[in-house]
This record gives structure tokens, C-alpha cells and sequence, in this order.
């Protein structure tokens, strides 16, 4: 069964500090990867350890996005934040985020 991607109004918010081109690949990557088993470890796709942010992230390059999974009373995934990794830092929406 497929989960329903849904975005926050922050995340949302995020895809305009991307280029063009990152919002398309994020966009094909997000529905390619997350509609079926988003809770599956991959190698691109992690739990990761307790953050303010989300309990998942995405790996796409040097893009990042981190998502929660809902189980009830529908799946979904809900996608909180969408970045750019740089080395050891984190920009989400043009600010540096510490993981």
C-alpha cells in the first residue's frame, strides 16, 4: 500500500532556497523513494538520532530531506525540511541547522 507524501508549510518554505533543478530531483526522489517503505534503511534513506528536526533523512547528493512516518489513521509520510549538506553543515531554507 502506498503512503501519502504530504509537506509542513516549513518544508514547503525550504524548496524555494533550492534551485530549479534541486526542487525537480528532490521532488522524483522523494516520490520514487518514499511512497513505498519509507521506514525500509537504505542506503540513502537512515533513522537518524534525536534531533529537533525529523526522525528520518533522505540523502540525494548533497540534498537532504527529513520526514516523519504516520501510521494512523492514514500513512503517510510528512516531509518536514529540505537542504544542502555541505561537509559538516546543514543549510535548510539559507540557515545552518546543527544535527
Amino acid at each position: 500500500m502506498k503512503f501519502e507524501i504530504e509537506y509542513s508549510p516549513d518544508a514547503e518554505d525550504h524548496f524555494r532556497a533550492l534551485t530549479a533543478r534541486q526542487r525537480a530531483t528532490v521532488l522524483d526522489e522523494i516520490d520514487g523513494q518514499l511512497q513505498h517503505q519509507p521506514d525500509v534503511e537504505t542506503r540513502n534513506r537512515k533513522p537518524m538520532r534525536p534531533n529537533p528536526v525529523a526522525p528520518w533523512e533522505l540523502r540525494i547528493g548533497d540534498l537532504r530531506v527529513y520526514y516523519d512516518i504516520e501510521y494512523e489513521p492514514v500513512k503517510r509520510v510528512l516531509i518536514r525540511a529540505v537542504g544542502i549538506k555541505t561537509r559538516n553543515i546543514v543549510r535548510i531554507g539559507g540557515e545552518e541547522i546543527q544535527l
